[in-house]
């Protein structure tokens, strides 16, 4: 008799499984149809059913949060995303723990969720969506923190510069950075960035002058800054000082050898002097660090040429025209209208 009633109590508990099962199947076919309402209720049944299912549990604070009802899911949806076994289940989890958070700006929770969804999913377009939504959310919120708690700080004024520069006001960025560093001149990065905004701002002889006193100023505070090296190597040459401008170049890559413009920018000062060889070590240097950069590419071609290689300038001239076919579509023209500045070997 007690076998018989242990075989049904063992029996009623395998039925209540495959039922627990069959349910929670159901809620999530109606979760993903965007039937929340039901799909609740289907998690509901699930979980009593089953109490211990980590799916139905996860899919009930899922759908709670979707609805709105972060309070009760939130932890449990933290729990969840580094903790299930179903990479799916971790991801969903992730998503409705970010998106209860957002709205209260809740970075510091949300930032390492978000950044451990990135390295599992980096191609996944519901992460990178969200990750979109966080870091333009983050960004603003900072930024309106930082005006508020420190508007006299020489930050603001670096951030307001930094900011006219990516609209392509560079005289106003100037300002701004002029107002940065009579705040705090020995800020590293302020002379290196106000440099480049009068660069960018005119080419002329005075712009020039302007630039380079900052950029000097910027190697007594860092004397291992390679970009500033650069930068006044490429105002040498406009100059037409090709040997001092060489020798900043060297500078340049003694302390960050693999840095690919500098590389090429002596490299082409090289083939100019017919020293063809040096300049394809130093050629091929940058290809090897920056594979998708099309002056290395070019220029390597030339110094092939000049060399007499003519298969390897060949090839170089293949790869040159792949990097250089544009993508097709109306979304890559609207990227490139938007775009930002090309970015700098040193921010």
């Amino acid at each position: 008799m007690r076998v018989i009633s242990f075989l049904m109590v063992g029996l009623a508990a395998t039925l209540s499984a495959q039922n627990a099962e069959n349910v929670l199947d159901q809620g999530i076919e109606q979760f993903h149809k965007g039937q929340y309402g039901t799909a609740l209720q289907s998690f509901e049944r699930a979980v009593n059913l089953s109490p211990a299912d980590a799916r139905g549990i996860t899919f009930l604070a899922i759908t709670r949060a979707a609805m709105g009802d972060c309070n009760r899911s939130i932890g449990e949806l933290k729990l969840q995303s580094s903790r299930n076994r179903d990479p799916e289940i971790r991801k969903l989890a992730g998503l409705a723990f970010i998106q209860c958070l957002l709205p209260h700006n809740e970075f510091t929770e949300i930032i390492p969720v978000l950044g451990d969804l990135q390295k599992a999913f980096p191609t996944d377009p519901d992460v990178l969506y969200e990750a979109a939504k966080v870091y333009n959310k983050a960004w603003n919120f900072t930024i309106y923190d930082l005006f508020q708690k420190a508007p006299a700080s020489f930050r603001v004024n670096q951030l307001s510069a930094e900011v006219f520069e990516t609209q392509g006001r560079y005289a106003e960025a100037a300002a701004e950075y002029k107002k940065a560093i009579d705040k705090n001149g020995s800020a590293l990065n302020l002379h290196y960035r106000m440099g480049r905004a009068l660069l960018l701002q005119g080419h002329d002889s005075a712009s020039f002058a302007q630039a380079r006193e900052h950029f000097e100023a910027e190697l007594k505070l860092n004397p291992a800054d390679a970009a500033v090296e650069y930068q006044i190597g490429q105002i040498c040459l406009n100059e037409q000082k090709s040997a001092e401008a060489a020798d900043r170049f060297e500078k340049a890559l003694a302390i960050a050898p693999n840095f690919a413009e500098a590389l090429v920018a002596l490299a082409k000062l090289r083939l100019a002097a017919k020293q063809n060889a040096e300049a394809v070590a130093l050629l091929e240097r940058a290809v090897k660090s920056q594979p998708s950069m099309e002056a290395a590419h070019y220029n390597l071609m030339l110094a092939y040429r000049e060399s007499g290689k003519s298969k390897d300038a060949q090839r170089e001239k293949q790869v040159l025209d792949r990097l250089q076919r544009p993508p097709e579509g109306e979304f890559t023209d609207f990227l490139k209208k938007i775009g930002d500045k090309p970015a700098q070997p040193k921010p």
